[in-house]
């Protein structure tokens, strides 16, 4: 419905109702945006593995793709709540911390609540999103815990050798090819990864601890990188609850309530074609993100 047609609908409306004949059933039927009161969530769906690119040559889950849609979500329609719908195994932990600061920064310049509802699985950095809301919320069979850090590779010199093959790398600087897939590993390398893992992990522990406050369990287990269903999440006070958004949205703040739901677009030219390199990049993206939701049984 076009704006001229709308604001001519809103005059003969007007002038129906000064002229002492009532407004029609047309203009009883109709809504103006700026005048409708009915409380409003807006709600932002936070789906796949953090950091890896989305298909067709969208923008996927991290925080440059992701900003757009959360400072929407934040203020338009003047929302009485935020919800966001997580669904992530996880991924890049500097894309994880960026979003969720982004999340809280917004929150608290608009002074709106933050409900996270976890779908599937909200682990490691998922539920490092997760812990971006005032309160966490899970279906039953929801997957939530994980807080760890991993770093994965393969070790080929083996292969290599068996196949004549001599590898030759060259450097600048004693330590520019450590871990080198293709070498045998150095003790002092490992030593030095498992202090970088070491340092983000107390990164996401004090993350988790600063959100979740005396919520938390005095337990051990909730930091070794376990995870859990929902209820013994809850257990640990990873979650606050069970319930689903809808319902629970209606719970929280009335019956009457719109939801309005806002996400990353497929870029307009990609919509009318995809090329070889793109289809490899999407096949290569879906195994990588299948890859990280299988890790959870999912």
């Amino acid at each position: 419905m076009s704006r001229l047609y709308m604001r001519r609908k809103r005059h003969d409306c007007n002038a129906q109702r000064l002229s002492g004949g009532g407004a029609s059933p047309i203009c009883l039927g109709m809504r103006v945006p700026f005048l409708d009161k009915t409380p409003r969530v807006n709600v932002v769906r936070l789906q796949g593995a953090i950091g890896v690119p989305a298909r067709h040559g969208a923008a996927g889950l991290n925080d440059a793709a992701i900003a757009p849609v959360l400072k929407k979500a934040f203020t338009k329609g003047k929302p009485v709540a935020v919800a966001l719908a997580i669904n992530s195994p996880g991924g890049s932990p500097v894309q994880s911390s960026l979003i969720a600061a982004r999340i809280r920064r917004l929150a608290e310049r608009h002074e709106v609540p933050v409900h996270g509802f976890v779908e599937d699985v909200a682990a490691s950095g998922g539920y490092w999103l997760a812990t971006a809301a005032d309160r966490i919320w899970a279906d039953d069979c929801s997957i939530v815990g994980s807080i760890g850090v991993i770093s994965g590779g393969f070790g080929l010199q083996d292969f290599i050798a068996r196949h004549g093959i001599e590898r030759r790398v060259h450097t600048a600087g004693m330590s520019k090819s450590q871990l080198d897939m293709f070498r045998p590993e150095k003790p002092e390398d490992v030593a030095r990864l498992q202090r970088l893992l070491d340092e983000m992990h107390r990164v996401f522990i004090a993350q988790v601890k600063a959100r979740r406050g005396q919520r938390l369990a005095q337990s051990d287990e909730i930091f070794s990188g376990e995870f859990w269903l929902a209820r013994r999440g809850k257990d640990l006070g990873l979650v606050d609850g069970i319930g689903h958004l809808e319902p629970k949205m209606r719970e929280l703040f009335g019956d009457k309530l719109r939801f309005a739901r806002f996400g990353a677009r497929t870029p307009f030219l990609r919509r009318f074609g995809i090329s070889g390199e793109a289809i490899a990049a999407e096949a290569a993206a879906a195994i990588e993100d299948r890859a990280a939701f299988a890790r959870f049984g999912l």
